[in-house]
């Protein structure tokens, strides 16, 4: 069993967000994978996958906003008995230039309060993350770069951003079937994937 974690922010208003692509990505990998059944657990939304018959994957999406999101990962681990190195966090990344997907064992939180949070909840930054590229703010942006994480993604990128959180739920079948390192070569070597 693995514990997959997509970060975001719950409601409406941030569904759309650049902070929400995390929630997005696990939603298309639960749909294509015929389960949308989900059900509030742990602070959470939670929804469960039996991938090839031979592996349960959990889904988690935390309900608890960004900044929180270490509590209700930290439960779900819990609850299913289940180590820092079966989890895969999910979350969008300043670092990564718009139309990168990376995957990364460990490291440092790198401003992201839902990281951090994940990172103090579970005394660790053993875990895998897929780190979904939203760049940084540009030049001319007026407001901070909380601002701009929960803003959309301009409208000319709306394509591109849909057949990247596609891409993204591809990286996740990845994950399951070859492992980490096998992923990680496949994944990290390409920049600018669609």
């Amino acid at each position: 069993m693995i514990l997959i974690a997509g970060l975001g922010n719950p409601g409406p208003r941030y569904e759309a967000t650049r902070h929400n692509v995390g929630f997005r990505i696990v939603d298309r990998w639960v749909n294509r994978h015929g389960s949308s059944a989900w059900r509030d657990k742990f602070e959470g939304q939670l929804a469960s996958v039996n991938w090839a018959a031979r592996e349960r994957v959990v889904v988690l999406k935390p309900m608890t906003f960004m900044n929180l999101s270490g509590f209700a990962v930290r439960a779900a681990l819990s609850f299913f008995k289940l180590d820092p190195s079966e989890l895969l966090v999910v979350h969008d990344e300043l670092d990564l230039p718009f139309g990168d997907c990376r995957l990364k064992l460990a490291g440092g939180d790198a401003g992201h309060n839902g990281i951090g949070s994940i990172i103090e909840q579970l005394g660790t930054d053993s875990f895998a993350r897929l780190r979904f590229g939203i760049g940084r703010p540009p030049s001319d942006f007026v407001g901070s770069t909380a601002d701009f994480v929960l803003q959309g993604f301009p409208l000319a990128d709306q394509p591109r951003l849909e057949e990247l959180i596609e891409y993204g739920s591809l990286v996740l079948d990845q994950v399951i079937e070859n492992g980490l390192s096998a992923a990680m070569n496949a994944t990290n070597r390409k920049k600018n994937l669609i």
